[in-house]
């Protein structure tokens, strides 16, 4: 309702008062007059310096955790509000524990969190819940509504908050026994303190003559450029690295649709395999040729070892669509020079196509170490020097 719209005939019945000397008149629309007043002022002022705020003690998870949430709402004026009503968009996958809290939304998967208060001069209201996190996936609470109105229910006023947040729900880690890793060594060879042996046939480069390096192990060509003894670098036969290399088609003709049930297994194995990585103080890189949320493009998330990096890890596969923007084996091709020689590659795929295995003999004989992990239905096959893990 809007008052001003009244206006005209308040002041034609105010006239009409006053030509027909009728008191009661005058007082009525002096009155309806004042009342509008009020409750312009009302609607036009309530939600000035009113705040709604969200508190999180825990903005990421794993399905099945639960994380308290506090919303406070403050009125900051010497206005009262006879009654305040917001509202927030709510993913279901972030759902509070009492489905009671949520009203049905027109959108799918998402609801209403809806609060109702009356808040007087200078005052604050606080609800408390607990929020489950529920499937893999990077959600969004908000943006707030708010709305409010006059005292007599007149006339109410909107509006938004542009406060979204965004919750993370990591992939949901499986048993170390379901991976059939040897426990002592699960991912191959590893780095030792005090010997890090080399291989003669790949060049690193050159530095100065050490008495203790070996006659075999001069550069006799840049001893003759140079005028002094020179001595080969070699690359070293496998650093303490590991680069998940995740292939996230489900299908050898990716375009046409992918298995929900066994991309969700992937990620899984993927983020377990990251996190036992880290566990066993391996640096580890992630590369899948799938597209992060908002993108189109697939990501490389270079090694690192630290706690920060397996959060940013478990963060990138939480975000992963099903959006495959490249085959696997050109994916791999080209992030091989992005990928530290002596590097342990840990292919994760669920299907095995005859180019993949073509690519892979190829990678065998210029990276020593890598490990194929094979998930879904047989055939299984046997790539010689590859070791393969298959689980069904």
């Amino acid at each position: 309702m809007n008052p001003i719209a009244w206006l005209p005939l308040l002041f034609f019945l105010f006239l009409m008062g006053i030509a027909l000397q009728a008191q009661w008149l005058i007082f009525f629309s002096m009155t309806i007059v004042v009342v509008f007043g009020m409750v312009h002022y009302w609607t036009t002022h309530a939600l000035d310096h009113v705040h709604y705020r969200r508190s999180f003690r825990y903005r990421r998870g794993f399905p099945g955790e639960e994380s308290p949430v506090s919303i406070e709402i403050s009125n900051q004026k010497a206005l009262p509000l006879s009654w305040l009503k917001t509202e927030d968009p709510w993913s279901l996958q972030i759902a509070p524990t009492d489905e009671a809290l949520l009203a049905p939304s027109p959108i799918e998967g998402e609801g209403w969190l809806v609060n109702v208060a009356n808040l007087r001069w200078f005052a604050k209201v606080r609800r408390q819940f607990s929020m489950r996190f529920g499937k893999r996936g990077v959600y969004y609470v908000g943006e707030t509504r708010l709305s409010s109105g006059d005292l007599f229910g007149l006339s109410q006023i909107e509006r938004t908050i542009p406060n979204r947040e965004y919750l993370t729900v990591f992939p949901a880690l499986l048993p170390f026994e379901m991976l059939e890793l040897q426990a002592e060594d699960p991912f191959g060879e590893a780095r030792t303190r005090n010997t890090l042996f080399e291989d003669p046939t790949q060049f690193a480069g050159i530095r100065p003559y050490r008495p203790e390096d070996g006659f075999r192990r001069i550069h006799w060509a840049a001893t003759a450029r140079s005028g002094e003894l020179q001595t080969k670098m070699l690359q070293p036969v496998s650093a303490h690295t590991l680069a998940v290399c995740l292939n996230l088609s489900t299908s050898e003709q990716f375009w046409l649709g992918y298995s929900s049930p066994l991309l969700e297994k992937l990620i899984s194995v993927a983020a377990t395999l990251c996190y036992y990585g880290v566990q066993h103080r391996y640096s580890v890189g992630l590369y899948a040729n799938g597209c992060l949320a908002n993108s189109d493009q697939p990501f490389r998330i270079q090694p690192g070892e630290t706690q920060q990096h397996l959060a940013h890890l478990l963060e990138a596969l939480a975000g992963i669509t099903p959006y495959i923007p490249q085959p696997f084996e050109a994916f791999l091709t080209d992030s091989l020079p992005q990928i530290p020689y002596g590097t342990t590659l840990l292919i994760i795929t669920g299907i095995l196509p005859e180019s993949l295995v073509e690519t892979l003999m190829r990678l065998r004989t210029i990276r020593r170490r890598i490990l194929l992990y094979k998930i879904g239905s047989p055939p299984q096959v046997n790539i010689p020097g590859i070791r393969a893990i298959h689980v069904p």
